[in-house]
């Protein structure tokens, strides 16, 4: 198999300098004085102009995954993501959104060539269903679930949990839409397991997915949400609002799967792209943004 990254280097090279060749042979015809022996000159400050000179896209990498994530991977992925295009070349486009929605696209066609779910069920479901590649399911992840207030707040989240939901403050709660977003699941687990379900399922305002549900609190549509722990510790809601963590054994673990898809055109790319999520550097990404990992690759 033939080395993409190297053949595709070479190309840019071999580009390049026809490019100087070009330029310097226009230069020595529009200027009189410029002679066999400082045409070398001519050639140096034409290749310093052509390092500095944008490549034409024409020539840029085609070599693109594209990724369906869920919503609470938002911050995490993206970091990943732009560290893997940096150290191998391979441009990873993500497509972010409740788990169960894009495992419909992905049953409906969707051209996507790797899957991260916020379960282990959606990725099984595909595998069952021959979409994708049983032998790559990776549990990347457990995630965490928090009850998310902004920051100026009257509720006081840390000392009092999710009593607070009984507060008359309280008018609207956002949760993920549990239909297809697993921490919408969980949302509603916890309030089960705390016996508030009935009492304010009356408040609930539904997100498409989790990263909705915090927008809905971080607007003022709600004054209390259900979110990932890793929407509450990314930079853009770090400093916004307060938090408390919700016991895990308040609601089913939140193991997370990623799975190659039968369909991918870009099979190797993908793997690699999933070889790399197993790694050690990876993994302090992943747990800087609260969720579990397992030491094990």
């Amino acid at each position: 198999m033939p080395n993409l990254s190297v053949m595709h280097k070479g190309m840019l090279c071999l580009y390049n300098l026809h490019r100087i060749l070009v330029a310097a042979t226009n230069i020595s015809k529009s200027i009189p004085c410029v002679t066999r022996g400082n045409l070398a000159l001519v050639v140096v400050a034409v290749l310093l102009l052509a390092l500095v000179a944008p490549v034409p896209s024409v020539f840029a990498t085609d070599r693109v995954i594209n990724v369906a994530a869920a919503a609470d991977l938002s911050p995490a992925l993206q970091e990943v993501a732009a560290n893997y295009e940096k150290r191998s070349g391979v441009a990873v486009k993500l497509s972010f959104g409740a788990s169960g929605a894009l495992t419909q696209q992905i049953q409906n066609g969707a051209p996507f060539d790797v899957f991260f779910s916020a379960d282990m069920d959606y990725p099984r479901q595909l595998i069952a269903a021959g979409q994708a590649e049983n032998s790559t399911l990776y549990c990347y992840a457990v995630g965490q679930l928090v009850l998310w207030v902004p920051k100026d707040s009257p509720l006081d989240i840390e000392h009092n949990g999710i009593q607070v939901l009984l507060d008359p403050f309280v008018k609207k709660i956002a949760v993920a839409n549990p239909q297809h977003a697993p921490y919408g699941r969980a949302a509603i687990a916890t309030l089960k397991h705390f016996d508030l379900y009935q009492k304010v399922a009356g408040r609930l305002v539904l997100g498409e997915n989790v990263s909705q549900a915090a927008q809905f609190v971080e607007s003022g549509n709600a004054q209390a949400g259900f979110v990932a722990k890793a929407h509450a510790m990314a930079s853009a809601m770090r400093d916004k609002g307060k938090y408390w963590i919700v016991p895990a054994d308040a609601y089913p673990m939140l193991a997370q799967g990623a799975v190659l898809l039968s369909r991918s055109p870009r099979r190797q790319d993908a793997a690699a792209f999933l070889e790399y999520v197993k790694s050690a550097e990876v993994k302090a990404v992943f747990q800087r943004y609260g969720f579990s990992v397992s030491e094990r690759k």
